[in-house]
């Protein structure tokens, strides 16, 4: 799509698209009134073409405007885009031209003119914007094509605030339509005085996300003491979360950005248990987690899985925490202890701990909050949270052996627990408690190495002898199940789909394993 851009200044959003290209689009001329206008710089850097055709005093707008169509005349273009050209267009010009759009930096139809901000200031108003709009003869009217709200803060100034407008506003919707147009997406219906776009929808992804967070604190830093960082909360989730929770020491430091990060890992790992759960996270990684009868029995077997690795972790309960598992979680240094309730009793012992920050979270262990999102430069990706539960019907038993109700059991705990393990992960379980895992390791096989030094050298009371193994992802080759194998793995769950399935199921059965595949994959990269 070729674009006649018109600014009496500096033509900033010309510039922007111009830069951007968004859909495709250039630039086959930029033209202005002021033969001083630095848009005349900005566009000959860009190799783009230029033409200057000024207002002479005495002339009628109607004749610069036949001078302005007329130097236009010697460029083929689809779209005429404004910007801050400061002088209103009548039929003589619209008439003889393709659609002709313009941005102004309010949400139309409020605060019209030329001094929108000024009078945002003037009214208060905690939110302004900018909107793209289809030209015709009036006043910063004609239909809307689309808006980008943007805050007012405390103390902003006519300056500050056109700077955001502008940087924050006009430079993401006046791209987005442009690419609309270059997509042929947009329909303008004159009589009704609208616009419609093709695919601009909502749903879970919509075409257009607008994020509202409320700034809930600063933090000391981020996950470096170099990194200045802030929590934001969003208010509308109903969901056991550590933003929301109440610190119930307030007389502790405050929460950390990485102590944020791991109490979310670990609150959400223990929502996958229906039975008493605890787990100890590490850098987001569990260190140990287990199911049992209470929550002190529990915690008791999570540690064990790793209670070197676990000195510093997170805790988290999904139980009301007592004083049998309070005197337990201060036996060793931790950061956090996260939980939906404290007995009296077990405030008593963890507040004995000055610096053990004790969270309490809601009961509300439902999932509400259904997307995730990870920050891209320059962009976001934003999935569905991995809600994925299996169970015995879910699962295919392709070895000679069959896996125990006891296996089974173990499988399925394995493989809850692995799904919060970063990626490439392999964990071993023995009935509901985890003995050794594997996280983060470019190979597999060597995730398989991993869990089994773990369990080896750093679990306690227990190994991985007779334990079950779940693996995130496929196994491509035997060589996995050669190391489980050595290791005294008997069960195995995994995806399955890899070409070399039947080796690895060959492998399972050499070794008498039982070997169960669930058909979906369980990667964590974040």
């Amino acid at each position: 799509m070729k674009l006649a851009g018109m600014a009496s200044n500096r033509g900033r959003n010309l510039m922007n698209i111009a830069d951007r290209a968004p859909g495709g689009a250039e630039f086959a001329v930029v033209l202005t009134n002021d033969a001083d206008a630095p848009v005349l710089e900005a566009a000959a850097e860009r190799g783009i073409p230029t033409e200057v055709v000024e207002h002479d005093a005495d002339e009628s707008r109607e004749s610069h405007e036949e001078r302005v169509l007329d130097a236009l005349s010697e460029y083929d273009f689809d779209l005429v885009t404004l910007d801050g050209y400061m002088r209103v267009l009548s039929e003589t010009f619209l008439d003889e031209t393709p659609t002709a759009l313009n941005v102004h930096p309010s949400l139309l139809p409020n605060f019209t003119g030329a001094n929108a901000h000024e009078q945002v200031l003037d009214a208060g108003v905690k939110v302004t914007g900018c909107t793209v709009h289809v030209l015709d003869e009036s006043v910063d009217g004609g239909p809307i094509v689309t808006q980008e709200p943007i805050p007012v803060f405390e103390g902003d100034d006519e300056d500050s605030l056109k700077e955001r407008v502008l940087y924050e506003g006009e430079f993401t919707a006046y791209p987005r339509v442009i690419e609309w147009f270059a997509e042929d997406r947009v329909t303008i219906d004159w009589d009704a005085g609208t616009v419609s776009v093709e695919g601009d929808e909502g749903g879970d992804f919509p075409a257009r996300r607008i994020v509202s967070d409320d700034l809930a604190s600063s933090l000391r830093y981020g996950e470096n003491p170099h990194q200045n960082a802030a929590l934001y909360t969003d208010t509308t989730v109903s969901e056991a979360s550590v933003v929301h929770a109440d610190q119930l020491n307030e007389g502790a430091k405050a929460l950390s950005y990485n102590n944020y990060n791991d109490a979310d890992g670990a609150l959400n790992l223990i929502k996958e248990f229906e039975e008493p759960a605890a787990a100890v996270i590490k850098h987001t990684n569990p260190a140990g987690c287990a199911t049992a009868d209470s929550v002190a029995d529990a915690y008791e077997k999570a540690l064990s899985t790793d209670p070197m690795s676990a000195f510093g972790g997170i805790v988290a309960l999904n139980r009301e925490c007592d004083a049998a598992t309070a005197e337990q979680i201060i036996d060793s240094f931790k950061e956090v202890v996260v939980a939906p309730g404290y007995t009296d009793a077990a405030l008593d012992v963890l507040f004995e701990k000055e610096n053990l920050r004790v969270l309490d979270v809601n009961e509300n262990f439902e999932v509400t909050d259904s997307l995730t999102e990870k920050p891209l430069v320059g962009g976001r990706l934003v999935q569905e949270r991995d809600t994925q539960h299996l169970s015995v019907d879910d699962l295919e038993v392709v070895t000679e052996r069959e896996p125990t109700d006891e296996q089974i059991e173990s499988l399925l705990f394995a493989w809850h627990t692995l799904k919060h393990v970063k990626s490439n992960g392999i964990l071993f379980a023995d009935g509901t408690e985890t003995v050794g895992i594997g996280m983060g390791q470019v190979s597999r096989v060597d995730a398989v190495r991993l869990a089994a030094m773990k369990a080896d050298e750093h679990a306690e009371g227990k190994d991985a002898e007779g334990a079950v193994m779940a693996s995130d992802a496929f196994f491509p080759f035997p060589d996995g199940i050669e190391e489980a194998a050595d290791a005294g793995i008997e069960a195995v769950i995994q995806p399955g789909g890899s070409k070399n399935d039947e080796s690895v199921i060959e492998a399972a059965d050499e070794h008498d394993m039982a070997m169960v595949f669930t058909g979906q994959r369980s990667f964590r990269h974040d």
